[in-house]
């Protein structure tokens, strides 16, 4: 044999048929059973040849029945019984005493019923498979100073690439040149485009508006909060409900118990009270169609997922199954404060200038200017909010010099001429200075409101005309900074109180005076301060035997021991925290608390659901099986209402998609 002839290999058909797609071919499949039962019917009526007539009977059975057979003795080898074991029983039965119109009805029915099932599935999980479409496959970079177009596959840590307006971000980075909105709905669930300039981070699947961006590439495309994501929901639509994993577990049985029904109903009254067979039989064939627990399996995946994918498009990932259905039973809703019920960074909040002690011209500018610029070396989370209020006001700082830090109390230095000093009450006490009435009453007043306060203090030394040195000077007055609650706390709170949660506390390492201020701004039932991580995670063990299941919300990085004890650990703003996406059970993608009691509220929709399917498919089973018995339903009705009634529960399942 010629060895530069092409070998001719088999044709697989089994790698050809799994290339195909599944569902375009069960499509093709039914409407075959249909094509195939019409023609027998046609036949029959032309009394055509037998043998032609059961050749379309056979037909009918192989197109109706290919899916479900395969399915069946699948799980049959490994030693389970399914509900498409008993279609399939069922229909052979039918055709064993001659109803081949009847097993081929029933086998069309359930082939259409598991097509329109899996065309509703499909529905909750493209809300999923979305998120994929979001991620360009490819992006411009620049690589020796040109721009070209590679895989995204291809960039590497550190690449400079560039997003045009209009464009989806092809990686996670930070921005190096450029401003412009962004819409990150698809990560965050923002519905609001959120301006970004240098410096701030942007995240793979959002959408550049209308200003052209360099970014740095942070992270390879496996690794994107995006790409995260869509493993997270892929992971979690695998991870089943508490009540699923109890309803897989109760179809094989229950499907046992059927069949062996089924064969009691044959044998008990044809051998022993002498009933003719072939009515007995075909009784017990309805019997076993209308008993099978269709409706019932597939009751809860079409609410659980339908949930977990309306979750996802919000920017709420629900981890599996079962974390959806604990958060339906939560009682307790316990916050972290520093990041979470609190922006989680200081800002300037209060002003005071000092009228009896300052020149008429100086304002309130001219306080924080100062303020600014003595603080402006200074790497401290309390300076960098000074600075901050300074630049949103658009003002220009003094010159400073000779600057000298006192660790632990403040700062003083020179500017044209004066000594200026800023810190808190123990670095003047410590120099003597006695701080007049009304700085004093302010300080009282803001330090009762968790705040911290800095006051400044201004001096001129100079010679007189006869050499006498002179100090001019005055307490100019204080700012104050504080870790401010996040806009929507006080909402979300009073939300979740709406919804039944029993107590709504807050946890914080922060001491009590601050703590009692943030409690009374949000309106939690209770607080708890000077905690140390281990002291929350006890807290919480008391909360649930004291009320009931809690979730923790936290930031996900510090509050990991407490995530991993409550019931519902949940993490927000934990786009782009690798650590929130590890640790919690239910990620919040976005900074809204909003999405804290929609989540809940989900999770009460999804149970609420779930159990209407489950009350619905056994009141089906209970009617179906007693016209069986007392009406002698036909078996045609019989397939009509099973599998109408498997129908209309993943209909109500998909309900949850909406809202």
């Amino acid at each position: 044999m010629d060895s530069t002839q092409p070998s001719v290999r088999p044709l697989n058909f089994s790698q050809l048929f799994s290339q195909i797609d599944r569902r375009k071919v069960e499509v093709a499949l039914t409407a075959l059973t249909a094509v195939f039962i019409a023609a027998s019917l046609a036949t029959e009526t032309l009394r055509a040849d037998p043998g032609l007539i059961l050749i379309l009977n056979v037909l009918s059975y192989v197109c109706g029945g290919w899916f479900g057979a395969q399915k069946a003795f699948g799980d049959l080898r490994e030693g389970k019984f399914n509900v498409d074991l008993l279609m399939i029983v069922s229909a052979l039965g039918a055709a064993l005493i001659d109803q081949w119109h009847e097993g081929a009805t029933l086998l069309f029915l359930f082939s259409l019923s598991n097509t329109l099932q899996d065309f509703a599935m499909e529905r909750s999980r493209n809300a999923i498979k979305a998120l994929l479409k979001l991620r360009p496959n490819e992006a411009t970079v620049v690589r020796d100073g040109r721009e070209i177009k590679v895989s995204v596959s291809d960039l590497r840590v550190g690449d400079h690439v560039i997003i045009r307006p209009g464009e989806s971000v092809a990686v996670d980075g930070r921005i190096v040149a450029g401003r412009s909105t962004l819409d990150q709905a698809s990560i965050t669930g923002e519905s609001v485009p959120v301006e970004k300039g240098i410096g701030e981070a942007v995240f793979a699947g959002t959408i550049n508006g209308g200003g052209s961006l360099e970014v740095a590439v942070e992270k390879l495309a496996a690794d994107t909060t995006l790409a995260r994501i869509i493993h997270l929901v892929e992971t979690a639509q695998h991870q089943r409900a508490r009540t699923q994993r109890f309803l897989d577990e109760f179809e094989s049985r229950y499907a046992v118990g059927v069949m062996i029904t089924a064969a009691l109903l044959i044998l008990v009254p044809w051998l022993v009270f002498g009933q003719a067979f072939q009515p007995t039989f075909y009784r017990a064939m309805i019997v076993l169609v209308v008993a099978s627990p269709c409706a019932l399996v597939i009751s809860t995946p079409a609410s659980i997922l339908s949930a977990i994918a309306n979750g996802a498009r919000r920017g709420v990932l629900f981890k599996g199954g079962a974390h959806l259905e604990n958060m339906a039973d939560v009682k307790v809703v316990a916050f972290d404060k520093t990041g979470t019920l609190t922006q989680g960074r200081l800002r300037l909040t209060n002003v005071y200038v000092s009228r009896a002690n300052c020149p008429p011209d100086f304002a309130e500018n001219d306080l924080i200017a100062l303020a600014a610029a003595l603080e402006s070396r200074s790497e401290h989370p309390i300076a960098k909010a000074v600075l901050a209020e300074a630049k949103e006001r658009g003002l220009i700082l003094p010159e400073m010099t000779h600057f000298v830090a006192l660790p632990g109390r403040g700062v003083h230095a020179e500017a044209d001429g004066f000594l200026v000093w800023i810190g808190g009450y123990r670095m003047f006490e410590e120099h003597g200075e006695v701080i007049p009435p009304d700085v004093m009453a302010v300080k009282e007043e803001w330090e009762s409101e968790g705040k911290t306060v800095l006051i400044l203090h201004r001096e001129i030394e100079r010679d007189g005309d006869e050499g006498v040195h002179e100090d001019e000077g005055g307490w100019l007055g204080c700012v104050a900074v504080a870790d401010s609650v996040r806009a929507d706390a006080k909402h979300t709170v009073a939300e979740l109180k709406r919804l039944g949660i029993e107590r709504v506390v807050m946890l914080t390492g922060d001491n009590a005076k601050v703590a009692h201020s943030i409690a009374e701004q949000t309106g939690v039932d209770e607080f708890h301060a000077d905690l140390l991580p281990e002291q929350k995670v006890e807290l919480l063990k008391r909360l649930e035997t004291k009320y009931g299941p809690v979730a923790m919300v936290g930031d996900g990085v510090n509050d990991a021991p407490a995530l991993a004890t409550a019931m519902v650990g949940v993490a927000m703003g934990a786009a782009g925290a690798d650590v929130a996406l590890e640790t919690a059970d239910v990620v919040l993608m976005g900074d809204s608390l909003a999405n804290i009691p929609y989540a809940v509220n989900l999770s009460r929709r999804a149970r609420r659901v779930v159990w209407q399917n489950i009350a619905f498919s056994l009141s089906v089973i209970v009617v179906l099986v007693l016209g069986a018995f007392g009406f002698s339903l036909p078996l045609p009705l019989g397939v009509v209402g099973h599998e109408g009634s498997t129908l209309i529960v993943v209909a109500n399942g998909l309900r949850l998609l909406k809202g």
